[in-house]
């Protein structure tokens, strides 16, 4: 029986790659056969995740994008095509919070960035990643959403609301990029214990009444969201378009 989870001879391009869920994901896929672009917007932190690889067995390399610049968006891919010629995976991962508090209280500068980075970020990674796609055949894109897409978290205005646009996202490149052999799905990460969400995960208060709508009462360590991303970007998920996965313990449920 063929493993339907294997990834050789794919290349990957993962952002958001140097810690947390973003370093999960690109290791698991590297360890599934994949050769995987390990991005963020520092290239040392990059770099140290792709060592780990290596030292692994697997294959990686690593290119800083700060995917809420568009020069460096275009960059990334035009390296990717200049020494793969094709893109595989997209696992678009990074994102911007920089803003706790009342959504009425939301600065321009805040609105902005998390705009720039969660929505136009995605839209032109995705944009270009599936012309590279198309050009050889097809292949398969994740976005990296949040729970707080289907119920906005407590003091995250701006950033529920760019991650609800991606669960859209999604389903338009999904609608429109089948034709080309593109699947497009999201994962919708529960609270997990990163850096990124170190303002909620730290602090007492806010984690008890988050877990309380928890059923498995614990928040996730980031290599239990690669997983699934596996599956995603695998011919395990052949038939699988359009959809949004939730990891989160059960916090959807209600």
């Amino acid at each position: 029986m063929n493993n339907l989870f294997d990834l050789t001879g794919k290349i990957a391009l993962v952002t958001g790659a140097s810690r947390g869920i973003g370093e999960q994901i690109a290791k698991l896929l590297a360890q599934s056969g994949a050769h995987v672009i390990v991005s963020s917007r520092k290239v040392a932190g990059c770099q140290t995740v792709v060592d780990d690889i290596i030292a692994a067995g697997g294959s990686a390399q690593a290119i800083a994008c700060h995917i809420g610049e568009m020069e460096q968006i275009e960059h990334i891919f035009s390296a990717i095509k200049k020494q793969h010629g094709k893109l595989d995976i997209l696992v678009n991962n990074a994102a911007a919070n920089p803003y706790f508090g009342h959504v009425l209280d939301t600065d321009l500068s805040a609105f902005q960035k998390t705009v720039d980075v969660n929505i136009r970020g995605y839209f032109f990674m995705s944009v270009m990643g599936a012309k590279l796609m198309k050009e050889n055949g097809g292949g398969a894109i994740v976005n990296v959403a949040s729970i707080n897409g289907v119920i906005p978290g407590d003091f995250q205005g701006i950033y529920s609301i760019t991650k609800a646009a991606v669960i859209s996202m999604t389903k338009t490149f999904a609608k429109e990029c089948a034709q080309f052999n593109i699947r497009v799905n999201a994962l919708l990460p529960g609270g997990t214990d990163t850096k990124f969400a170190s303002t909620l995960v730290n602090n007492p208060k806010i984690l008890d009444q988050m877990l309380h709508h928890v059923p498995m009462k614990r928040i996730a360590q980031p290599e239990e969201m690669a997983g699934t991303v596996l599956y995603l970007v695998s011919n395990a998920s052949s038939y699988t378009t359009g959809t949004a996965i939730n990891v989160d313990g059960g916090y959807l449920i209600g």
